[in-house]
């Protein structure tokens, strides 16, 4: 059986503000907490009871209220009050209720990684609708399932206490206030590195104080399992850490000609930490840092950046232009630049999955060089091994040798693997209309039925 994915927002269907109060629904627990069928039965009595639907749906429906509440972290399965339950019972008037809730949806919800895609997505001119928004969620790690209501009933939710004016409209002057954390501080918690976020991580759950360097990065090794370069740790992280206003950095004196000691580290005033750990917790699965301000820009902008003269953005703008290639082809982002045990140390540009009909993994691998040699499809032919993949897609701003595609043929006929090599024309082909996407993807699939046809 396919696996069935945990959704990472909460579920909320007959859990909205269109539909409950939520002071009230609220009281009911606090009445009823311990007892959920009576709890249940309260929300079916005031809410659901004249709906015209079955008896057996209108129950439902009060039972999903409640599961609602739960996935919110309002009650607990037996419809007793949280903590957060508690807190929000405690609210003077209701518009302290709202911010409450929305500050804990915010920090503990993903609700900044919703807010986030959806300012990404307008600064990239996209239509924001419930299909587009799971597919850009998908990209940052965060799953909610296809239909799902999700995403609109957090909006609401967010929408009473101000985050949201009309539709998808953002009022980043209260996001600020409610998460104590801005769209902009927020964008570069997300370009920090791997081990610059986990470092922070480690921080924020130790007591306030002064801490050596070197027994942070011990302790973050053995919590999130990270490892840091010992000899390039000021580099890497405490100068980048030091230079983002997080933490101060008092230099340790040389230790009996053994070297020098290792910092002393301590939190600044910018760094809160019940608003950092829950922050970086919601990053933790986000695309590679460098690839983030390349999909917020809008695909022409992408094009330039492909024409660039600094090799390493237009190698980014390549690969988020392969990105786009994918979107086109309605395939789930799965990774960017996976590396490490899944492939045996190296590394792939982009893995998406389709799970249209059949399950189906495409390994693209972006090539910024004039031109893609026999051992470029090579190693993406034995990548597949530890990737499980089925299809190699190859994108190069240049030409594919005779050779390279004499051997992609070769593999193509011996192996159940698809390989699909695009060009420079290609590209350029796709840009100006990106339809024709859909002729130079049948192009490859007719040459591959070819190579694989069976005599009969």
């Amino acid at each position: 059986m396919p696996e069935i994915l945990k959704s990472d927002l909460p579920f909320g269907s007959e859990f909205s503000p269109s539909q409950i109060s939520l002071r009230e629904v609220i009281g009911f627990a606090k009445q009823h907490g311990g007892n959920w069928k009576a709890f249940e039965n309260e929300v079916y009595q005031k809410y659901f009871k004249r709906n015209s639907t079955s008896e057996t749906n209108r129950r439902k429906l009060a039972n999903n209220t409640k599961l609602g509440m739960f996935a919110y972290g309002i009650i607990d399965r037996d419809a007793n009050l949280t903590e957060l339950g508690k807190k929000l019972l405690d609210c003077p008037d209701d518009a302290t209720l709202y911010q409450t809730l929305a500050r804990h949806i915010l920090l503990n919800l993903h609700g900044m990684n919703f807010v986030q895609c959806i300012l990404d997505m307008h600064a990239a001119g996209e239509t924001i609708d419930l299909i587009a928004l799971r597919e850009r969620l998908e990209e940052r790690g965060i799953h909610f399932p296809r239909g799902g209501k999700h995403p609109s009933m957090m909006r609401l939710w967010l929408e009473k206490a101000g985050v949201f004016s009309t539709g998808y409209r953002v009022n980043e002057t209260v996001l600020q206030k409610l998460s104590g954390a801005s769209a902009d501080e927020f964008n570069a918690l997300a370009m920090l590195t791997k081990e610059q976020q986990t470092f922070l991580k480690t921080l924020a759950n130790l007591p306030a104080g002064e801490y050596q360097s070197n027994e942070i990065e011990k302790l973050a090794s053995a919590t999130f399992g990270v490892k840091f370069n010992e000899k390039n740790l000021p580099k890497q992280v405490l100068y980048p850490l030091s230079e983002a206003g997080y933490i101060t950095l008092t230099r340790g004196t040389k230790d009996g000609g053994r070297g020098a000691k290792p910092f002393t580290i301590k939190a600044t005033a910018k760094f809160v930490a019940d608003i950092i750990a829950p922050l970086i917790s919601q990053l933790e699965k986000q695309i590679t840092p460098e690839l983030r301000p390349f999909l917020r820009k809008p695909l022409p902008e992408i094009v330039k950046e492909m024409q660039s003269k600094n090799k390493n953005v237009k190698g980014l703008a390549l690969e988020a232009f392969c990105i786009n290639l994918m979107r086109l082809l309605d395939l789930h982002y799965v990774a960017t630049r996976l590396r490490g045990m899944a492939t045996g140390g190296a590394e792939v540009d982009v893995i998406f999955d389709s799970s249209r009909l059949v399950f189906s993994r495409w390994q693209v691998q972006c090539k910024n060089t004039s031109n893609v040699s026999l051992d470029d499809v090579a190693k993406e032919v034995g990548l597949t091994h530890f990737l499980k993949s089925n299809v190699i897609v190859v994108v190069t701003t240049g030409q594919v040798g005779g050779e390279a595609r004499k051997y992609a043929n070769k593999i193509m006929t011996d192996s159940n693997l698809a390989i699909v090599l695009i060009d420079g024309g290609d590209i350029k082909s796709i840009i100006a209309s990106p339809c024709s996407i859909v002729d130079v993807f049948g192009r490859e699939a007719k040459h591959a039925m070819k190579l694989k046809a069976i005599d009969l």
